[in-house]
């Protein structure tokens, strides 16, 4: 049988855990190495799945790629590969960041269209047409998007129609090499953004607006190799946060940054969570049943659509009703039918869900659809009744470094069963 994780229920969570560098920043940071020939190395890195996508992605495009427990070093060649197959794209979506440094560099990227999480459209329209702005050809061919740039890049102004994260970052991997001045309006201002615009500042980039709506970048010639901490993971934090407030808990979360979580802290802080701050993160205590709260999602510094699973979760057990409106990815509500089974009682209309909290869950079998799904599904699982299995749980596994373990230090009962597969 397929590894999955066994919760039993019941547990109040109490003490520390330690949150590391974030997932949605150091695959970035990953791809963006390839815009400098020579050695860079990126600390803070989480040990999950992802981490090892991304460096077999690397690797096979002609990169040497080490990794020790806590960091990863790339050693850039001066003449990279410039395709990415299809075997590891469509496991990792964070694939298609190679595509601007590549094209940058070389002229030319052929990376095959992405997979990753099921939650919904995430077309790729933004990031080509962006990248056309700079004067990339791009058509696709047998599954792969194939860009071309033989005469270099120029810089242009870019209006976004929608701040979208990956887009930003893949317009601005490939600026920063044009000839000129390039700006982006309605850029993507997300901390873990402006973490990789830091990193490339570092490398020699000219960037300026970085967390703010517009972006001027001064192309340079070429860029250096470089050293990186990553910033701290936000989501992860944010799933801590709300797990202590769901099992009315008392976690100590080192590494966490309250200044990235400004509306979510102040939603739990509605739901009754006490929220403090200490010498190097936050604590979260919950003494009571955790009142509803209606929450929508939107692009930072709105509450981030990957926290959406946590507050339905939340929701589902709190004391009231609650409307939780999705405004980024339509698919985000698959998971709550799993919820369903919980005992939780939801009801979907297009982009809202409608909760009505109850006293407690009932542990049942489900499936964790993506990352964020998963994790979710396994706080439900810590306030059903009985025993709860989520299956498919190598999901959890690509964002949340060690989550069944730091679960267990924390008082719970959380086991993985079965046998791990190669994914």
């Amino acid at each position: 049988m397929p590894e999955h994780l066994r919760i039993v229920g019941g547990t109040r969570l109490h003490g520390e855990v330690s949150v590391c560098g974030a997932k949605n920043s150091v695959l970035k940071l990953m791809a963006a190495a390839l815009l400098a020939p020579g050695k860079t190395t990126i600390s803070n890195v989480p040990d999950i799945a992802d981490v090892g996508y991304m460096s077999e992605l690397l690797t096979r495009l002609g990169c040497t790629v080490v990794r020790t427990s806590n960091a990863v070093s790339i050693d850039v060649p001066h003449n990279p590969g410039h395709k990415a197959d299809y075997d590891l794209v469509r496991k990792l979506r964070a694939s298609i960041n190679v595509l601007g440094p590549l094209v940058a560099r070389l002229g030319t990227a052929e990376v095959a269209l992405p997979g990753g999480d099921a939650i919904g459209s995430r077309g790729l329209d933004f990031h080509f047409k962006g990248l056309e702005a700079l004067g990339v050809k791009i058509h696709s061919e047998h599954g792969y998007v194939i860009a071309e740039a033989p005469n270099g890049l120029t810089g242009a102004e870019i209006v976004l129609d929608f701040p979208s994260v990956g887009a930003t970052e893949n317009i601005l991997t490939a600026a920063v090499l044009a000839k000129g001045t390039t700006t982006i309006d309605n850029a993507a201002r997300e901390p873990d953004f402006v973490d990789l615009g830091e990193f490339l500042i570092s490398m020699g980039a000219q960037i300026e607006g970085l967390g703010t709506p517009t972006l001027t970048i001064h192309g340079v010639p070429n860029l250096h190799p470089t050293d990186h901490v990553t910033i701290s993971d936000r989501i992860v934090t944010g799933t801590w946060a709300f797990a202590a407030a769901m099992t009315r808990g008392d976690i100590t979360i080192h590494g966490g940054r309250a200044k990235d979580l400004e509306i979510p802290l102040e939603k739990l802080a509605s739901a009754g969570a006490i929220i403090t701050s200490t010498a190097d993160g936050i604590r979260v205590r919950m003494e009571n049943r955790p009142q509803s709260i209606d929450v929508s999602t939107l692009p930072y510094p709105g509450f981030p659509t990957d926290l959406q699973p946590m507050v339905i979760s939340l929701n589902a057990i709190a004391d009231g009703n609650a409307i939780v409106t999705e405004n980024v990815f339509e698919g985000r509500f698959m998971f709550v039918n799993e919820l369903i089974r919980l005992g939780a009682h939801i009801s979907v209309d297009g982009h809202h869900a409608a909760i009505r909290g109850v006293e407690q869950l009932s542990g049942a079998p489900v499936i964790a659809t993506d990352i964020r799904a998963g994790a979710g599904l396994v706080l439900a699982g810590l306030v059903s009744d009985g025993v709860t299995l989520v299956e498919d749980s190598f999901h959890i596994d690509r964002g949340y470094p060690h989550f069944a373990e730091q679960l267990q230090a924390l008082g719970a009962d959380v086991t993985r069963e079965g046998r791990k597969l190669a994914q």
